[in-house]
């Protein structure tokens, strides 16, 4: 066997340890590189668009909540953690179950009236299963807190389709009598 057959079968590789140094050569350069770890409660990752946080009921102009009870977030919910209570017209209840909620968004898409969203906060936590049952003033107040001034609808403006101006009549389309152009 000549000396090139003994290389392209590997024997050389193997009687010199040449992977061992290899892997060695990445350890050291690895070791005497700078640490790329986040020291976490100093230091914070940037936050990235459309990211599904911590619930929120959504509030209308005038502070009020804009839920009506219809209960579609429930329905469309796949883990069930959801349930809407409502009493003559007017929601009673309002309760999510962090622990079962897989943060799907599924719940915000299926509002027709946006009420629902899902914050940028991902820093809750706790001891105890009630405290993280998210009653409606909870959520409530986890609008005030994270989605201050024009930053909810700008929420929904950027991540949240259909949006109601995505249902016009397209252009160019024939009009009944009556209508509007």
């Amino acid at each position: 066997m000549s000396f090139k057959g003994i290389f392209d079968k590997g024997i050389l590789k193997q009687i010199t340890f040449i992977e061992i140094f290899k892997g060695m050569a990445l350890t050291f350069r690895k070791m005497v590189s700078k640490a790329v770890t986040i020291q976490y409660p100093d230091q914070r990752r940037d936050i990235a668009p459309g990211f599904r946080g911590q619930h929120a009921l959504s509030k209308g102009p005038a502070g009020e909540s804009k839920c009506v009870g219809c209960g579609l977030c429930a329905t469309m919910c796949p883990s069930q953690c959801i349930k809407v209570t409502r009493e003559k017209g007017k929601v009673t209840g309002y309760e999510i179950e962090l622990l079962r909620c897989i943060y799907c968004g599924f719940c915000v898409e299926a509002c027709p009236y946006g009420a629902v969203s899902l914050t940028e906060n991902y820093e809750y936590s706790a001891y105890t299963r009630e405290a993280l049952l998210m009653t409606k003033d909870k959520l409530l107040s986890n609008w005030d807190k994270y989605m201050p001034g024009n930053k909810g609808a700008e929420y929904y403006k950027k991540f949240w389709r259909p949006m109601s101006e995505d249902f016009g009549t397209p252009p160019g389309q024939a009009k009944g009598k009556g209508h509007a152009s």
